[in-house]
């Protein structure tokens, strides 16, 4: 069943994306939610007259998420967390928490576009996480998370 999302939807495609799925899938969940739409002949016209019209407003916010992508890369964010003897951490370091540290520097970004590498974080030292600033520009992100003894 060809469908045209209407929606990012995670691990399938982005908004505006011409998709192929199960019929099942399509029927029950995707349509319903009103995340995607039957892809019928006068649709296509309707999505292609609009990914024209988008074209040129895309490429300045490929330039500001390119340009953010620069700023971050720059930053060199340290996170403090209460932890053992050990450098084992009470609780954990997740997504919500870097967006949090990002916010308080000036970077809005929120939790779902940010992916760390290796799933949560429960002990201090070194990682990296994946930041989706735009469909087209993700980036690496570096990070510490520093233990905090009482």
């Amino acid at each position: 069943m060809d469908l045209i999302l209407k929606t990012d939807v995670d691990n399938l495609g982005y908004k505006d994306d011409l998709v192929t799925v199960k019929n099942g899938f399509g029927r029950n969940f995707l349509i319903p939610q009103g995340k995607a739409v039957f892809a019928t002949p006068s649709a296509k016209k309707m999505l292609a007259e609009d990914l024209k019209q988008k074209a040129h407003k895309e490429e300045k916010i490929i330039k500001g998420a390119t340009s953010t992508a620069e700023g971050l890369s720059r930053i060199e964010l340290k996170i403090s967390a209460k932890s053992g003897k050990t450098g084992k951490l009470f609780g954990a370091v997740t997504n919500a928490d870097i967006s949090d540290k990002l916010a308080e520097m000036g970077h809005s970004i929120e939790k779902k576009y940010i992916q760390i590498l290796g799933g949560t974080i429960k002990t201090a030292g070194k990682y990296s996480a994946k930041i989706r600033l735009h469909r087209e520009v993700i980036t690496e992100f570096n990070f510490e998370v520093v233990a905090k003894t009482k």
